[in-house]
């Protein structure tokens, strides 16, 4: 398997921009890959944007974010309030803030919902991720839900097992309002995470899996 560095883009600092429908999407597909970024590169600017929360998963969501991004000074938490499950039927809006977003950040990777996730949120907002940000590598994570629409991802970030716990504790110490859902336990996130790590060979034994729909791979030398 061809092993790939962020080191490139983010050896002198660089920006990531992630993109959550909702208050705990950025935590649940990607966490951990933005734990071991800012481990590794203290100087990375991360946008985190939530496009659609309101009220308690508000406070949660960005107390959530700012957990996640202890330790740097180079975070911004944006915290929208786009209807829950209304995302199509508000495009409108939704395109304008991607419209706005484009003209403040310029990121070195975009970490975002997959196309082929069911949830309307979810799709809308990868599609306006690649109808917005046309120059960028995109990484799309994954989301598990009822509708079971897991796909086979064929990139992965690998995961020391103390990063992983550390996403699972996060999500269960944020969360609150999520907890009585059947889903939505450390069983769950460890699993899948364990699952990705097996498939892709992690010596840590965990991974966060996404898509790579395109990408260019230059030569060094």
């Amino acid at each position: 398997m061809l092993a790939l560095t962020f080191n490139r883009a983010f050896g002198r600092g660089g920006t990531l921009l992630a993109l959550g429908a909702h208050s705990d999407d950025i935590e649940i597909g990607c966490g951990g890959t933005i734990l071991m970024l800012l481990r590794r590169h203290p100087k990375l600017r991360v946008w985190w944007v939530v496009l659609g929360t309101s009220g308690r998963r508000a406070a949660e969501a960005e107390a959530s974010a700012r957990d996640f991004l202890r330790g740097t000074d180079r975070g911004r938490v944006i915290v929208k309030g786009f209807r829950d499950g209304f995302f199509p039927y508000t495009g409108v809006e939704v395109k304008e803030f991607f419209e706005e977003l484009k003209r403040e950040v310029s990121p070195d990777l975009i970490l975002t919902h997959q196309l082929h996730d069911r949830h309307q949120d979810h799709k809308l907002t990868c599609d306006l991720t690649w109808n917005t940000f046309r120059d960028h590598l995109i990484l799309e994570y994954e989301i598990p839900k009822y509708d079971g629409d897991m796909g086979a991802p064929n990139m992965f970030v690998h995961l020391e097992k103390r990063t992983a716990e550390k996403k699972v504790a996060l999500l269960m110490k944020h969360f609150g309002t999520q907890r009585s859902k059947h889903w939505f336990d450390r069983e769950m996130f460890l699993g899948l995470m364990r699952l990705r790590g097996i498939e892709s060979g992690a010596p840590g034994r965990y991974a966060e899996a996404f898509y790579a729909r395109k990408a260019t791979l230059l030569s060094m030398g």
